[in-house]
């Protein structure tokens, strides 16, 4: 690595005269890059025509709709600019991550100038036209640069940073954090996650707090508050920019000037801690708890904007967070205004006469595979590969009796899982982990504790605390927000991962769950995803969760795990993007486990429960199972399930004990009624959607579901899942849903409660077979009041002994 002249200096404070000494052409050049950037910001948001001010600004030269966020990009042009510096001064491997959405234009400015944006879209040149694609393109109906990947939850960009980081030892990735996205629960707890990171063998996050707000609690901080704030949090801090001089007007140029010197001075500081931080660990002799750079800017919100409207100031105010001037098309004074800030870049000293910026400012980005906006990382130039699986065959249950009246027949399936995933760990040590908010052996997965390097809190001593922490492939962090964030930097820069959580626990993440829904919905429509256009197609590995289910029973948690609404959220999104899988036995959740993880481009819900449970299929069977999705069981059912006059269906893995159950009691004791059994894994088989395309189609939904017989189905999930699956289907009437119906209650109740239970779904075969069935009708009456009276008995049970055992041997 290449090092700059400035000097190494340890806590005392940065010598802005000597930075500016050494380094003067270089930070001028720095300025007029601002300028550029600035301007290409300004004009994205109202320019659709004269875009290099060869006229006079005029009323049909500004949009007619004006998009954006103005108060944040010039502090953003300034950071990213430096950061070119700092990659060229040290040619070193690094990108910035930033919140979508505030900062769009500041990051498409820059994006522009270093040619990232052409390496994709060849029509971006450097030249008047390319500037005029860029600027028109901006917020534009038919424009092809929009805001599609914000609008969700803020907060988690310093995850992200650090998942990017994890496994990739040379990489440092930069991070801004706005004064607003500083205020939210899921950035409250990644500050923290430095700590889960091993010098040695990953490589380093820089946060950049950007601070230029006006109502907000990080902004009306003092110094001497924001210093203690992050010393606390464990990070040796600078403070780019005096907030002593942020509202003296006499030194507004002066304070500018200084921040860009303070900035060029206080990031090489930063990257040295880093590499000094990095090489004592790994040459053996790792600093105990060491403290990593953390960088707090101070820049004005109006800076280098518009100061005043109608008599209203928009210097350090909300008016200038997003346009500062609203109506330019239609006040003359407004447009004045804007032109007066437009021209004030003199952009004529920045553009040549082909609209190419000048030689001076493009020097200043960096070249090819360093441009941070192609950085190998995120364009995905051959990140993605395959994990090493391996074979499902290892890891089956020999299936003995397919019944669950023997306790020796049952098995945890999370257990067997559990094997499976830590050979996946062994044989993938750099491109697999595991994320979990501290519910591995709550949920069984014992064998995964067998891992190396798993950070075992409540085994080590105090002083081992911040080293144990660093080394495990299994990060255990209470906070879903920041799990889920880790999880997708991982997945999107190339690696593989699983999110293992109990299932009401995932709620809390449904927005960032939409959001990357969104993301990759909108990757598969653009063109350089799908096609070589200098870049190798950029698949990222499917997000897979793995939700072990706990509305069906209490294991220690009162009523607080009880909800099964993630189903919900996750059903809005299209099949193709998001598949839910409810494997009924532990043959099947390894068959699924296994596909998953060889899936790209997907999220992928897997639910299964923790306790032992009866085993249905062989692992062949299991295979042919899931991959159609949903199928009859031909040795549950009356006669291999032919001609049947009721269909039971069963959709989870306790679910499908019930239907079970209920299917050989009726197959003993009314023999006369003929019972077809369906299993159901993959959830979205049921839509009848035209672009699902493992859908079951009007042929093979009625060779499943019959025409026109009765249809009961025990759910794990909420009806109204059940309802929005079957919609549009004929016949629909027909379908008798059971499920969970949303309420907190104790768990031995819970099947009783729900009316799942296996007496109730005999009761429901009855009835609906008996005006068919002459033989089932005459019983009719006599074996419904029975079970009537066994389900009676069984509740009161439950009541006086707190017991939700299931009923021994089928009865």
């Amino acid at each position: 690595m290449r090092f700059s002249i400035l000097p190494t200096l340890a806590n005392s404070e940065l010598s802005i005269a000597q930075v500016r000494a050494a380094h003067q052409a270089e930070l001028d050049a720095i300025a007029r890059y601002c300028r550029l950037t600035n301007y290409l910001a300004a004009a994205q948001i109202y320019l659709k025509d004269n875009f290099l001010l060869k006229e006079p600004l005029k009323s049909e030269h500004i949009k007619d709709c004006l998009l954006g966020h103005w108060g944040t990009c010039p502090g953003i042009n300034l950071i990213y600019v430096h950061l070119n510096c700092l990659i060229q001064h040290h040619d070193i491997s690094l990108f910035l991550v930033a919140e979508a959405g505030h900062g769009t234009p500041a990051m498409l400015a820059n994006l522009y100038l270093e040619r990232s944006l052409q390496a994709f879209y060849p029509e971006l040149t450097l030249d008047a036209n390319g500037l005029a694609t860029l600027i028109r393109g901006f917020s534009s109906r038919c424009g092809f640069l929009n805001h599609d990947y914000a609008g969700e939850e803020l907060g988690y960009a310093l995850a992200v940073a650090f998942g990017a980081v994890m496994d990739n030892p040379d990489l440092i990735v930069a991070c801004v954090i706005s004064d607003q996205e500083a205020e939210t629960g899921a950035t409250a707890t990644a500050w923290d996650s430095y700590k889960l990171i091993d010098p040695a063998k990953s490589g380093a996050v820089l946060p950049i707090l950007h601070l230029n707000g006006d109502k907000t609690i990080y902004a009306a901080m003092s110094d001497i508050e924001l210093q203690q704030r992050f010393t606390g949090y464990g990070y040796q801090v600078r403070i780019v920019g005096s907030q002593k001089n942020q509202f003296d007007k006499d030194s507004a140029t002066q304070n500018a000037l200084d921040l860009n010197v303070d900035l060029y001075g206080s990031l090489d500081w930063a990257y040295r801690e880093i590499c000094r931080i990095q090489q004592a660990a790994r040459l053996g002799q790792a600093i105990t708890q060491p403290k990593f750079p953390l960088l707090i800017v101070r820049s004005p919100k109006d800076w280098t904007g518009i100061q005043e409207i109608d008599r209203a100031s928009i210097k350090e105010s909300h008016r200038s967070h997003q346009i500062p001037a609203k109506d330019v098309k239609t006040n003359p004074q407004q447009l004045q205004l804007l032109e007066d800030w437009l021209r004030s870049y003199k952009i004529e000293e920045l553009f040549d006469q082909q609209g190419c910026p000048i030689r001076e400012i493009l020097n200043l980005c960096p070249q090819d595979k360093q441009r941070m906006g192609c950085h190998v990382h995120i364009s995905g130039e051959g990140v993605y590969k395959p994990l090493n699986l391996p074979n499902i065959f290892d890891f089956a249950i020999p299936i003995q009796t397919k019944s669950c009246s023997h306790e020796e027949d049952q098995f945890s399936s999370t257990e067997q899982i559990g094997k499976y995933i830590k050979t996946v760990i062994e044989q993938n040590p750099q491109t697999f982990r595991i994320f979990c908010p501290d519910q591995l052996e709550s949920s069984n997965l014992s064998a995964l504790l067998e891992v190396n390097h798993h950070n075992d809190h409540g085994s080590i001593q105090s002083d081992d605390l911040q080293v144990s922490l660093r080394k495990e492939r299994m990060l255990e962090f209470f906070s879903q927000h920041t799990c889920q964030g880790w999880l997708q930097g991982y997945l999107l820069t190339g690696r593989h991962g699983l999110f293992l959580s109990h299932e009401a626990s995932l709620n809390s993440i449904i927005s960032m769950m939409n959001q990357h829904a969104r993301f990759l919905k909108l990757s598969k429509t653009l063109p350089w995803r799908s096609r070589s256009v200098g870049f190798a197609q950029s698949s990222v590995a499917s997000l897979n969760y793995l939700a072990v289910s706990t509305p069906w029973q209490q294991e220690y948690s009162d009523f607080s795990q009880q909800s099964s609404s993630f189903i919900n959220a996750v059903l809005t999104q299209k099949a193709e993007i998001v598949r839910v899988y409810l494997p009924p036995d532990a043959n099947c959740l390894i068959t699924t486990i296994a596909h998953c993880l060889n899936t790209t481009d997907q999220i992928n819900l897997i639910l299964t429960s923790a306790d032992p449970m009866p085993q249905w299929l062989t692992m062949a069977e299991a295979i042919a199972h899931c991959r159609a999705g949903a199928s009859i069981w031909h040795w549950a059912s009356t006669d291999q399930g032919i001609n049947p006059d009721v269909v039971l269906v069963g959709i989870g893995d306790r679910s499908t004990v019930e239907v079970m159950a209920a299917a050989h009691i009726l197959r003993e004791e009314i023999p006369a009624l003929r019972v077809r059994v369906v299993n159901v894994t993959d959830l979205r088989v049921l839509e009848e959607d035209a672009e699902n395309s493992q859908h079951l189609d009007k042929e093979m939904f009625e060779a499943l579901f019959t025409r026109d017989r009765p249809v009961i189905i025990n759910f794990h999930g909420t009806l109204a899942v059940l309802e929005q699956l079957f919609f549009g289907r004929p016949n629909s009437d027909r379908f008798q849903l059971n499920g969970d119906q949303g309420e907190v209650i104790s768990s031995f109740a819970q099947n009783l409660r729900h009316g799942t239970s296996r007496f109730h779904l005999i009761i429901q075969a009855i009835r609906l077979v008996a005006p068919h069935n002459p033989s089932v009708a005459a019983r009719a009456t006599e074996r419904v009041n029975y079970y009537k009276h066994i389900l009676a008995e069984r509740y009161r049970s439950s009541q006086k002994l707190g017991s939700d055992r299931a009923p021994p041997k089928w009865s």
